[in-house]
């Protein structure tokens, strides 16, 4: 059964994880550091990143070091654009609605 890029990112510990891969690459073991798990519990989240494209993994001699891999998220920022044009939209009108308010006063 194919799982979509939106099941991988339901799982709050796979966002987090990253979250930290935004920043910068990082070891297996720095993971489990800054998540606070077990590693067989992170390299579990790590491979279903893995297995859609969200990460890449290269070898270091004896470490796995992990970096994002962003383009599966454009499926989600196409999902996204246009309930961000829909905001981007209220958000203008309320910025006029107070300009005039103050503008009143």
């Amino acid at each position: 059964m194919a799982t979509t890029t939106f099941e991988v990112l339901a799982e709050p510990t796979r966002r987090r994880i990253l979250d930290l891969l935004r920043e910068r690459s990082r070891p297996v073991g720095e993971l489990v550091d800054e998540l606070g798990l077990s590693q067989p519990g992170v390299s579990k989240h790590l491979r279903v990143l893995r297995e859609a494209s969200l990460v890449r993994v290269r070898r270091d001699a004896q470490r796995r070091w992990y970096e994002l891999s962003p383009a599966p998220l454009t499926e989600i920022d196409a999902w996204i654009g246009p309930y961000r044009r829909l905001w981007a939209g209220r958000l203008d009108a309320l910025e006029r609605h107070l300009d005039e308010k103050e503008a009143t006063r």
